[in-house]
């Protein structure tokens, strides 16, 4: 008996020690939440700017995260890689872009529409991101997500934002629609491709480039990553659409 009790001690301080959950790719987590706070930190201050480029930064160290875990072939026993993820993702992409939106569209002329939106974004983000653990929880991994994965958001709001296009009543109608569509049961493919993630991290931080720089080349880089964001946003919902009518074909008799 007294052996038992020695077994299930030694379990239970294993369980409970930190360091039988973590690997590697979850500072890479860590790193996506702590520049989503410091995004908040920075809109309260004023300053938009340096939050949507640290909402970028977030970006970058979660799609770090899941390609860290797969070049460690990491075992996720506990599922705790999965669950950090999700918490780390809804600080970067679903408080950060919501207070930013709310923050960057005081001046709007209805009151309390931006309100509303930005709690949609959290709300809606939440949904997915819950949704997205059962998912991966009751089936294999596959090459689609359910839903507009909830980076776009983050993508979208600051690429609008740092492009010099930024308009306050557009925002509020493409983050509503972007909402939206996280919760939708549209299929969005996964970048696998080598060429097409390097294009891509490539304009990230190209738009990180400083405000000085970014004027100078008429902030080439931001309008490519927001134009890109929306093409991806946009016309799988339209893809999807016209290959179930073309499935479905024309009910001849």
């Amino acid at each position: 008996m007294k052996n038992d009790d020695y077994k299930n001690d030694e379990y239970w301080k294993y369980t409970m020690n930190m360091k039988s959950y973590m690997s590697i790719a979850d500072l890479f987590s860590v790193g996506n939440a702590s520049f989503g706070f410091l995004s908040i930190l920075m809109i309260t201050s004023g300053n938009l700017i340096l939050a949507a480029k640290f909402m970028l930064v977030a970006v970058i160290f979660d799609s770090l995260d899941g390609w860290v875990a797969r070049k460690t072939k990491r075992h996720d026993e506990y599922g705790f890689g999965k669950n950090i993820d999700s918490l780390c993702d809804v600080i970067s992409f679903g408080v950060a872009p919501g207070i930013f939106l709310y923050s960057a569209t005081l001046t709007f002329s209805i009151p309390y529409i931006n309100i509303l939106v930005s709690l949609l974004i959290v709300i809606c983000g939440i949904l997915r991101l819950s949704r997205f653990n059962i998912i991966t929880s009751s089936s294999t991994s596959s090459k689609e997500f359910v839903g507009l994965p909830i980076p776009a958001t983050a993508m979208i709001i600051s690429s609008f934002y740092l492009s010099g296009m930024f308009q306050v009543d557009i925002s509020l109608v493409i983050m509503t629609v972007v909402s939206c569509l996280m919760i939708s049961s549209i299929s969005y493919p996964k970048f696998s491709n080598i060429k097409v993630m390097a294009v891509g991290g490539i304009l990230l931080i190209a738009t990180l480039l400083p405000q000085s720089i970014s004027a100078v080349i008429d902030y080439i880089p931001g309008k490519a990553l927001f134009v890109a964001s929306m093409l991806y946003l946009l016309i799988i919902p339209f893809i999807r659409l016209y290959s179930k009518k073309s499935k479905s074909g024309p009910h001849v008799r």
